[in-house]
């Protein structure tokens, strides 16, 4: 099983969308601060401009020694030989696995107890589950789990696990504590306002206090 760092780090086209901040130049913000496994999210069309950008932070992720990985999108992740993180009406992982092989990484979101115990019988490298709490970065979450019962459905599978869903710099420490590998943050990385610094600095204080500075 792969060793996850503990920050998880998401870039979200919808929330960059009017910020100021070009995916390219946060990713490599994001990058340049240490992160090292990173995600890109998007929700609508791939458009080509996209991929364009997509191609390059998965070089600047390559760069940097950084696992990168796309959203939902299996074919995308094999054109730029990065993982991908399934959903549970996407592809099924299986059928990922083989697109991508053994070298591509896959992730699976999970929402409860019967689904993390199906994605544990998964071909994938690590599974997410949430929202651990309330959240506003995903259209229609599913009711959130909760620290309690967190480190009960820890115990469901033995593979790498990753926390997401209305994390904070107060509560993180909480959500590790539960047994979980990593926490996956989204809206605390562009702050507004959000320029390429503010991503890059906010990268580093996540990075501090999960103790993932390299």
């Amino acid at each position: 099983m792969p060793a996850l760092p503990r920050l998880y780090a998401i870039a979200d086209t919808t929330l960059l969308a009017g910020s100021g901040v070009d995916l390219v130049a946060a990713a490599g913000a994001l990058l340049d601060a240490g992160v090292r496994l990173l995600q890109l999210r998007h929700k609508e069309h791939f458009s080509n401009e996209l991929f364009l950008k997509a191609k390059e932070v998965a070089r600047l992720a390559k760069d940097a020694g950084a696992r990168f990985v796309i959203n939902d999108r299996a074919d995308v992740a094999m054109l730029l030989e990065a993982g991908v993180h399934l959903g549970q009406s996407d592809l099924p992982p299986s059928a990922a696995r083989q697109l991508l092989g053994g070298a591509g990484w896959i992730g699976f979101s999970t929402h409860n107890a019967e689904q993390l115990r199906s994605g544990d019988a998964e071909p994938v490298d690590y599974l997410a589950i949430g929202p651990v709490f309330e959240t506003a970065s995903k259209q229609n979450p599913d009711p959130a789990i909760g620290l309690e019962r967190l480190a009960g459905l820890r115990t469901l599978t033995a593979k790498p696990l990753v926390a997401i869903g209305g994390i904070t710099r107060a509560t993180a420490p909480a959500v590790l504590a539960s047994g979980v590998d990593s926490v996956a943050v989204i809206r605390d990385l562009f702050p507004r306002p959000c320029s390429e610094r503010s991503v890059r600095e906010g990268a580093r204080e996540w990075l501090r206090l999960l103790g993932d500075m390299v």
